[in-house]
């Protein structure tokens, strides 16, 4: 759990995943990294770990119902979207970055996997539930927190999708 002296440090955003975290039992540290994490390849970097222990959140909608999505993804790793559609019944739409911050209330390169705005159907990568822990951005481009990955998806009801 993140500390009151460093969580008063944190941005904003950062405090609400963590207040988030805590309130979903889960025990995470949130970092707030003096290079930029936007990108699968700079948090791995940053965090010492592969590119695969990254997840990447990545919000889509439905075609049909404009329902949002939430796929968190194993960094090196590609969304086939037909295939989520055709798990899910409907076409995906990747929306753009106003949309994403009016869903999930966070910036592209900085979503993490709970905190929204509002709630969202969550899809975990079975790549990602391969290690021990895993990183994700935890509400703007330089923070992250480590997290077991069973944990998080447990915490957060994620459905196991096959992504690529």
């Amino acid at each position: 759990m993140t500390d009151p002296v460093e969580a008063a440090a944190l941005p904003d955003s950062a405090r609400r995943v963590a207040d988030e975290a805590a309130r979903r039992g889960l025990v995470v540290r949130i970092v707030e990294m003096p290079a930029s994490t936007r990108t699968a390849d700079e948090a791995a970097a940053a965090c010492g770990c592969t590119a695969a222990q990254i997840v990447k959140s990545l919000v889509f909608t439905g075609r049909d119902s404009g329902a949002p999505l939430l796929l968190l993804v194993s960094g090196p790793n590609r969304v086939d979207q037909e295939g989520i559609a055709a798990r899910i019944g409907e076409a995906l739409d990747r929306p753009n970055g106003k949309a994403v911050r009016d869903i999930t209330g966070f910036a592209i390169g900085g979503i993490p996997p709970l905190g929204h705005a509002r709630p969202l159907r969550t899809f975990i990568d079975p790549d990602l539930l391969a290690f021990d822990t895993v990183w994700a951005a935890a509400g703007t481009p330089n923070c992250v927190f480590a997290v077991d990955p069973k944990a998080l998806a447990a915490a957060i009801g994620a459905e196991i999708v096959v992504m690529g």
